[in-house]
């Protein structure tokens, strides 16, 4: 099996509607286990899941771990979503996992979908390069999501927001509930900042599982965060563990410093069960200040697109609460210049009108699409800003960068928002490297 193939699979896997559970358990047999004795961490909530992971994979890479991930959805290539201490696998890795998992698959009369295939995928990559730990990702549900078939034993609940509300519910408790499903007797749980209506219904659930370890952001987690003009630290973190000092915090956005908090707590509890055998604070600050996360208040400057050259901001908040909680950060790192030209996609058309909302109403905004099947027509968005002044509508992501240049001028900002496809799509047009 060739590479295209392998993306054709996954392809082919999600045009099938099938109804939401987990498909993964008779793969995993299939296929001998692949994800035997596997442990590590998993990270569930609305927002903030991919800067966790990032920190909790670069922190337990620089302690001298084998840390296996498969953060999503891929920006650019597909083989990002399969990774070993945050290396996407090669071309050829990436094939002969899928064909191992499509052997498999062939062999089961059971229904899986896209997700299922390729959880089983990562496993088989693991299995076969050999890892100590995995820190995954669960997608939009979290009882249901693929991955919850691992046993991983320490589970992390970044936060709850309304988001996939067709998919989840229409309330906090319901999606609280969703998100909590991941967790299983014995698990070390940790809890960012919870809505109330969330937080009583993740007690709720907690409430009905043994043996259980639950640290909360705000109690036994504690976080003293630096200024936002100042967000790559230090910032100090206190766990049952211990307090661990100037820890950095590269990733741009004030709320970056309770995600790190989040995988620092995660990273204790590994320790706390043993499996981070060599610890030393001085690497982890190490590691810590290597992430890097692309598409997240990502900023490229100069940026060159034809013969223009400025500088182009971009963030795949993808939902009202991501959005509000960028937007300070957003408007201090354009305030030196200029009103900055939005870009903005969204995948489906629930709470665009909120997200389109939050943004400045004197920046000019261009509406476009990109190439998700899922993508809003800019027409429909552009009816949800009537009213708004400087509404401009491109019909791709090169027409409305090569647009917004034009309206923004040699060494004007850009700022593109509201989409990860957009922001991958982005990325590729500005000549970046997948990441």
């Amino acid at each position: 099996m060739d590479y295209q193939r392998a993306r054709d699979l996954t392809a082919e896997r999600r045009a099938v509607r099938l109804p939401v559970k987990n498909y993964l358990p008779p793969l995993l047999t299939a296929l001998d286990r692949p994800d035997r004795g596997l442990r590590g961490i998993l990270v569930t909530g609305t927002n903030g899941k991919g800067s966790t992971c990032a920190f909790a994979v670069s922190g337990l890479a620089a302690l001298g771990l084998r840390v296996g991930s498969m953060p999503g959805p891929a920006l650019q290539e597909a083989v990002e979503r399969i990774r070993v201490n945050n290396v996407p696998a090669s071309r050829a890795a990436y094939a002969a996992a899928y064909a191992e998992v499509d052997a498999a698959a062939r062999r089961l009369s059971d229904p899986l979908d896209a997700p299922a295939f390729r959880a089983a995928a990562a496993a088989v990559h693991y299995r076969s390069v050999g890892v100590d730990l995995a820190v995954l990702e669960a997608s939009a549900g979290g009882r249901d999501t693929a991955v919850n078939s691992f046993d991983l034993g320490v589970k992390v609940i970044t936060n709850v927001a309304l988001d996939h509300t067709d998919l989840l519910g229409d309330s906090y408790a319901e999606i609280a509930w969703a998100k909590a499903g991941v967790v299983r007797d014995g698990d070390h749980v940790i809890l960012g900042e919870l809505p109330p209506e969330a937080a009583r219904m993740v007690r709720r659930v907690l409430a009905e599982r043994d043996g259980l370890t639950v640290w909360r952001l705000g109690e036994e987690i504690r976080v003293t965060e630096a200024p936002a003009a100042a967000h790559e630290g230090p910032v100090e973190v206190a766990t049952p563990l211990g307090i661990h000092h100037d820890l950095p915090c590269p990733l741009r956005g004030a709320h970056q410093q309770r995600n790190l908090a989040l995988a620092v707590a995660g990273i204790d509890a590994l320790r706390e069960r043993g499996l981070v055998p060599d610890f030393s604070e001085e690497r982890l600050r190490a590691g810590l200040a290597a992430t890097t996360w692309p598409g997240r208040l990502e900023l490229v400057r100069p940026a060159r697109l034809d013969d223009w050259t400025g500088s182009v901001l971009m963030d795949g908040a993808h939902n009202p609460h991501s959005v509000a909680a960028v937007l300070p950060d957003i408007v201090r790192m354009t305030a030196a210049g200029p009103p900055p030209t939005l870009v903005f996609a969204v995948e489906g058309t629930k709470a665009a009108d909120e997200m389109l909302a939050e943004l400045p109403p004197e920046w000019p905004l261009l509406l476009t699409r990109t190439a998700s099947p899922k993508a809003a027509d800019p027409d429909h968005l552009a009816r949800l800003v009537a009213g708004r002044p400087h509404v401009h509508r491109a019909p791709d992501t090169h027409t409305a960068l090569r647009q917004a240049a034009r309206l923004t001028g040699p060494g004007g900002q850009i700022v593109v928002i509201g989409s990860l496809a957009l922001v991958g799509e982005t990325r590729t047009l500005l000549g970046l490297p997948p990441g």
